[in-house]
């Protein structure tokens, strides 16, 4: 596979990472199954998609635990990012950005994940009552304690300021720039997608700038570009798409001429013994949005990791990139 570079560092990883949050959170939690899942990163590997990306709170706790049984085998062939900042309760989330907790969950992610050393650690949400530069000190700490390799800023919700008029990524730029003057960020990570191509005006071309990684999270648009999904379907009540405006049976019907249009490209590309999906056209657009941009698509089964990683070989040309310009605008509930 193709080879990328995270940040000032020049962290070396597959083009085509792998998230791993939906082996144990946030999607359909009677199809997670931990010995599939184990399979799922072990292929990600063979392929070359060396970014694992996990965090503390997908479980809680147990995806570190899940990920720290394939690193036990296999470290020196992974890149590993994990995330620190938010705690779960019962039925909430809260931010904790203090210090000390900072340094202890890094313990404890060591731990779950059988490492020495955490290649990429991200601040999943910056805590309100902690000024940021405290909470990205303690994590610079944590680099000169030989505990970290570099350091990452996970974007800001952005959904809920979809009709407030600014753009969507503004206080996260407002956020990098006040942690930049305390150690330098080596990666951002942030929906990037076909239907949420957000973070193409302002964030991506503030980490261009900088030399700034960027972690393209939810690349297939929750699944829905792989095409797979069908309107009316359902989700399981813990599913997060259950509750999300782009998944309602009306705006996946509205929206399916997005995958339409996926499909004639991925057509085009397709060969004798060499088909292309939807799924790796999404993930090829993803790619050429920049050479620092790592597409981080989650999954819990084993074919769609190796469908995945195959997109790191795909280049659309000039007329699929302004086809894929001219699709319809996403429709959500809000709209």
């Amino acid at each position: 596979m193709e080879r990328r570079t995270i940040g000032a560092a020049a962290l070396e990883v597959g083009a085509v990472g792998l998230g791993c949050m939906p082996m144990s959170w946030a999607y359909s939690g009677s199809r997670q199954r931990g010995d599939e899942s184990l399979r799922t990163v072990h292929t990600a590997l063979d392929r070359g998609a060396t970014l694992l990306d996990t965090a503390d709170m997908y479980g809680p706790f147990t995806n570190e635990l899940l990920v720290g049984r394939v690193l036990k085998e296999r470290r020196s062939e992974a890149f590993v990012s994990t995330k620190v900042g938010l705690l779960v309760g019962e039925q909430h989330i809260v931010a904790n950005g203090r210090p000390g907790y900072v340094k202890r969950a890094c313990d404890a992610s060591l731990r779950r994940l059988q490492t020495d050393v955490i290649d990429l650690y991200q601040l999943h949400r910056a805590d309100p009552e902690v000024p940021v530069e405290e909470t990205w000190g303690a994590m610079a700490d944590l680099v000169s304690a030989g505990k970290v390799r570099a350091l990452g800023l996970c974007a800001v919700g952005a959904r809920s300021r979809r009709r407030s008029g600014a753009r969507l990524h503004d206080e996260t730029i407002r956020q990098l720039e006040r942690v930049q003057q305390v150690f330098p960020v080596s990666a951002v990570e942030a929906e990037l997608s076909v239907w949420s191509p957000e973070a193409l005006d302002g964030l991506l071309p503030w980490c261009e700038a900088r030399g700034v990684g960027f972690l393209a999270a939810m690349p297939l648009g929750n699944g829905f570009l792989t095409g797979t999904l069908t309107p009316g379907e359902g989700f399981e009540p813990d599913d997060v798409r259950a509750r999300h405006p782009r998944f309602t049976a009306e705006m996946m019907a509205a929206n399916q001429p997005i995958v339409a249009g996926l499909r004639r490209i991925a057509a085009r590309h397709a060969a004798p013994g060499a088909d292309v999906t939807p799924a790796q056209v999404a993930l090829a657009w993803v790619l050429a949005a920049g050479r620092q941009v790592v597409p981080v698509p989650g999954t819990k089964r084993e074919c769609w990791a190796a469908e995945n990683a195959r997109a790191a070989g795909l280049r659309l040309t000039e007329e699929d990139l302004a086809e894929v310009a001219g699709l319809p605008s996403v429709r959500g509930s809000w709209d």
